[in-house]
């Protein structure tokens, strides 16, 4: 079924009179009647009672009205929404990233970004880096924030920088008072720690074995902002990100001293980059705003084989 036989249907519908439609159309009425015929054929109902030289629309013609009218609206909306999604000044850009970097890189990013731009439409969702990754691949959304790199060459990454890596330990502990630890400090340390496959869990555990020895996990969790409250409770010691500028945590922090615990943090993109001006503008924005002034906090050197896995 073609556009413009539902639009030729809906003016048809609206003034009940084929001279009227066809000249709203500028289309002469053998045309309009033709299409007419066409499209009852094609439902196998007629859609109007035809009374001397009168049209009626029959109750076919009003349940298939309400869906033809309905299309319409839904098309127009979509042609509005592409054309914000591809204007570069008051564009719409579709952000994914992990949930953690909801409480200060995403929102920094974009703040910064509306300063400039203040028309700009943004549509955040956050998740873990996986799913981030997946969603940049189908489409479902231009950017997303991960750590570390993905395994993912399908996919470009931009780099922006490097989070420290901490041990979060109970009110108390041997470490508590303690300005730094080193990885082999943690030997005898049950842990808590993210589940097999996020990226956090594969940088804790490659620091491990760096240092000698395999980390006994005690309480695996699937969300970086669930840690803390384990740690407090005593179960265990946990490898986090450094805390950012003012921000108040649950159980004393104490940096690793060692150059290669680091976290690797960045942007993902479909190969070629997004396909909206408007998310092309703003990723270059995030890549100059990460080598200007940094994100946050000081970017520090990548660990080798710190990017292996998603999360």
């Amino acid at each position: 079924m073609e556009l413009r036989e539902l639009e030729w249907f809906n003016t048809l519908a609206e003034t009940e009179n084929m001279t009227a439609a066809s000249a709203r159309l500028n289309i002469s009425q053998p045309t309009l009647s033709r299409a007419l015929g066409r499209l009852e054929r094609k439902l196998g109902v007629k859609l109007f009672d035809r009374r001397q030289n009168r049209l009626r629309l029959n109750r076919y013609g009003a349940v298939f009205q309400a869906h033809a009218m309905r299309a319409m609206n839904e098309l127009a909306k979509g042609e509005e929404r592409i054309a914000t999604m591809v204007d570069p000044d008051q564009g719409q850009v579709s952000l994914g990233f992990l949930n953690s970097f909801g409480e200060w890189l995403v929102p920094d990013l974009v703040n910064r970004y509306r300063e400039l731009t203040p028309r700009a439409v943004f549509e955040l969702r956050g998740g873990a880096s996986d799913a981030v990754a997946d969603d940049v691949r189908q489409g479902r959304i231009d950017i997303g924030f991960v750590a570390p790199e993905p395994a993912a060459e399908d996919l470009d990454w931009i780099p922006l920088g490097s989070q420290r890596l901490c041990v979060g330990v109970p009110e108390g502990h041997r470490f508590a008072e303690r300005e730094s630890v080193t990885l082999a400090d943690l030997e005898d340390e049950p842990m808590v720690s993210l589940k097999v496959g996020y990226g956090l869990r594969h940088i804790t555990e490659r620091l491990c074995r760096q240092a000698g020895f395999t980390p006994r996990f005690v309480i695996e969790v699937t969300e970086l902002y669930t840690l803390p409250p384990f740690v407090a409770a005593g179960w265990g010691v946990a490898v986090v990100p450094e805390p950012q500028p003012g921000q108040q945590t649950l159980t004393p922090v104490i940096l690793i001293d060692d150059p290669s615990a680091v976290r690797p943090y960045g942007m993902l993109t479909r190969q070629g980059g997004p396909a909206g001006q408007a998310a092309r503008r703003f990723l270059a924005f995030a890549a100059a705003q990460s080598k200007r002034t940094g994100l946050a906090q000081e970017a520090v050197p990548q660990a080798a084989g710190a990017a292996e896995r998603p999360g």
